[in-house]
């Protein structure tokens, strides 16, 4: 028997009435799944009007009720994440130890937001002027939307909707239509935790349900995070529809490895953040910069470490790597092999052989060697288990590379050269920087997003850039009388 996804409105699911679905596949093996209610207006607007309806008693709930179904979410999710990987695990394909990762880590985030007594604290100055005093407030904003890709389904939208939620504002969700079960699974947690009836809400679809989302007069602001075309678009759309919107774009990160840098480190470092999740994810490592005379040395090491790993179904505790998420994507990331070659690459290892039998959406890691910045597969955002490797005469050089690359996501150096690591930190054009840390995520207290191309807004995900995205300040300024006195002019009571 088929799944069927169907919305989560109000508490509770919610059949389509837009006559429209997508597929759900398992892509270890090719086979249809199940099917997703694609929503049109009619869904959009029930969801945005239960969102609505939500916005006054859960904005004027304190924050002590607000924290304690954070707590009971939080826990809920813990004792809930084995299930929640392995349902991840068969939409996207990725193994069940990277998916109970992805969980963790979006924990983090909801561990972070249960601090939100504290994070919602204001500023006060006494006497501004003869016994006139001024505060500021953090408010939250409404209703507000996140629209969030394939590749982390639960740790994505954990980007945003505890923080959004904690700060007193309702969530519209609107999850990749590939892998849509986990984001239902967590709408039924969000229930068990004691949220109130339509401050979470998923919608399902394509196109039709972003568009209704961005057009929509009742929706305050949008998160987003997805490829640069798609964020630059969510930005200019929702932005000239008067919403505040933080929009996160594609990567091309690259990993810099210097001739003093420990090459076993190095290699294992561009392995596992080239390869984990299939390479799906925009903190992988897809292009490493040799800086001469390492690039020899670290390709064979490279080589010799993707020959052990184990490609496989996710649901096998055995698998280090599984398919990819579609057969068209598995198809399109294919074909920088054949480009590569035919544009003067060195096909190091040959990601289509040796593959698990059968009709799944399999690409092996692949390694492209001898890259040069005016290849396709240098150029473009692959998104999958194809990896780079550009030689650089310098560390000059090397720079140059990263500068001039449109996207400035996440890098990282490898070097044992303290000084080395202290000028790139500093001169990189990029958001995020890893020091012999392949793969920089910041954690939950800091904040998440890129550079240039890679952002669409001004705030970044999660952390004090997220309190600040879904608030607004409301600066006040008071002056009290006291009838006991005369009328005299006396500060603000402290009881006020």
């Amino acid at each position: 028997m088929t799944k069927h996804v169907t919305h989560w409105i109000g508490s509770k699911p919610v059949s389509g009435s837009s006559g429209r679905q997508g597929d759900l596949y398992e892509p270890s093996t090719g086979a249809l799944a199940g099917k997703v209610d694609f929503a049109g207006p009619a869904e959009v607007d029930a969801a945005v009007a239960a969102a609505k309806a939500a916005f006054p008693g859960w904005r004027d709930a304190s924050l002590a009720r607000r924290a304690k179904i954070l707590f009971r979410f939080r826990e809920l999710v813990e004792g809930h994440r084995d299930e929640l990987a392995r349902i991840i695990s068969a939409e996207h394909g990725k193994v069940v130890s990277d998916a109970a990762g992805e969980v963790a880590r979006g924990l983090e985030v909801v561990e972070f937001a249960c601090g939100i007594p504290h994070l919602l604290k204001g500023g006060f100055s006494e006497n501004v002027s003869s016994r006139v005093d001024a505060y500021s407030i953090l408010q939250p904003l409404g209703v507000v939307a996140g629209i969030t890709p394939f590749n982390f389904p639960a740790m994505v939208p954990m980007w945003m909707f505890p923080v959004a939620i904690a700060c007193g504002n309702t969530f519209v969700l609107k999850p990749s239509e590939k892998d849509p079960s986990a984001s239902v699974r967590l709408a039924e947690l969000w229930a068990d935790a004691g949220l109130p009836d339509g401050v979470f809400n998923v919608l399902h679809g394509d196109k039709a349900a972003v568009d209704g989302l961005l057009h929509h007069d009742d929706v305050k602001a949008v998160s987003f995070v997805g490829s640069t075309p798609i964020a630059r678009y969510i930005y200019e759309t929702a932005a000239r529809n008067g919403k505040r919107v933080q929009a996160l774009g594609g990567a091309k990160n690259h990993m810099v490895v210097l001739p003093d840098a420990d090459l076993d480190l190095a290699a294992d470092a561009a392995v596992s953040a080239g390869f984990g999740s299939a390479g799906e994810r925009c903190m992988a490592i897809s292009v490493v910069v040799a800086v001469d005379p390492a690039g020899d040395e670290l390709v064979a090491k490279v080589k010799e470490r993707v020959a052990r790993l184990k490609v496989g179904p996710g649901d096998d505790p055995e698998s280090e790597m599984g398919p990819l998420v579609t057969r068209a994507h598995r198809d399109k990331v294919a074909s920088y092999l054949d480009s590569g070659v035919a544009q003067g690459a060195v096909l190091a290892v040959d990601g289509r052989e040796g593959l698990p039998p059968g009709d799944g959406f399999w690409l092996g890691p692949t390694v492209l060697d001898h890259v040069t910045p005016e290849m396709d597969a240098y150029r473009d955002e692959i998104f999958g288990p194809v990896l780079s490797v550009v030689r650089a005469g310098s560390y000059e050089e090397a720079m140059d590379l990263l500068d001039a690359n449109p996207y400035g996501n996440g890098t990282a150096i490898f070097t044992n050269d303290g000084g080395a690591a202290r000028r790139f930190q500093n001169e990189v054009e990029v958001g995020m920087v890893g020091i012999n840390v392949p793969i920089p995520v910041p954690m939950a207290y800091y904040s998440f997003g890129g550079w240039k191309a890679s952002l669409f807004g001004d705030s970044h995900a999660h952390g004090m850039e997220g309190v600040h995205f879904y608030t607004r300040t409301k600066a006040v300024t008071a002056r009290w009388l006291d009838p006991s006195h005369g009328g005299v002019q006396l500060g603000f009571p402290t009881n006020g």
